[in-house]
């Protein structure tokens, strides 16, 4: 285990001091319990990204009603000012 050193406002100071006299854990080890719950969430949170970015991939693929991309962007490139100055 490698130690870390923290800050804490006086409110969580006091609010750990508590749960840790209440629980019978060390401070430290609520702080842990605390970090790997965080961690847990946010691994979480990027899993379920993914998932919803996978899950919509393609969504518009057999549509026919959406205009040619490809000839739109043709378009726009043809428009583009070309740095000339007017």
């Amino acid at each position: 285990m490698l130690r870390a050193q923290i800050y804490l406002t006086t409110q969580e100071r006091k609010q750990l001091h508590l749960l840790s006299n209440e629980s019978g854990k060390s401070q430290s080890e609520l702080i842990r319990e605390a970090i790997d719950l965080f961690i847990d969430q946010k691994m979480v949170d990027k899993k379920n990204k993914v998932l919803l970015i996978q899950g919509i991939r393609g969504i518009w693929s057999k549509r026919d009603d959406l205009p040619d991309f490809a000839k739109l962007r043709t378009e726009f490139d043809r428009n583009d000012s070309s740095g000339d100055s007017e």
